[in-house]
């Protein structure tokens, strides 16, 4: 089994930076893609389907990124550690959510990769609230 523990949520002003860690542990080679996902207040009963693809990483390594987040983020992966960072920049009201890593256990086409329905492991999640 994989397990996924998110840290680094946190408040911080418009215009700040947060930096959003993932510490995979377990059975980790069985992750192909990780990704960061993304969902607003209000929406927690809808579950995974209402969680927004923010940035994944492929299995061979290669991001991709929400078009909305116009290169603000920045996601990159630490093999060694087994740790998937999610760099935030230029943070505006609307990036405030609950940010959860995620962890598809097979492979999926890149056109796929940002829809919260192929992951099959995930987080418990870090806030991340950005006052205006």
């Amino acid at each position: 089994q994989v397990q996924l523990v998110e840290s680094g949520g946190g408040s911080v002003q418009a215009g700040g930076s947060l930096r959003l860690a993932c510490a995979a542990s377990g059975d980790t080679y069985r992750c192909y893609h990780m990704g960061w996902f993304r969902q607003t207040p209000g929406t927690e009963r809808e579950g995974v389907a209402e969680r927004e693809g923010v940035a994944v990483v492929n299995s061979g390594g290669r991001a991709s990124y929400a078009d909305s987040l116009q290169g603000r983020f920045t996601i990159s992966k630490d093999n060694a550690e087994n740790t998937l960072i999610l760099q935030m920049n230029s943070l505006k009201s609307e990036d405030t959510a609950m940010y959860y890593c995620a962890c598809a256990t097979a492979r999926w086409p890149d056109g796929l990769l940002l829809h919260a329905g192929i992951y099959d492991v995930w987080g418990q999640g870090t806030q991340v609230t950005v006052s205006s």
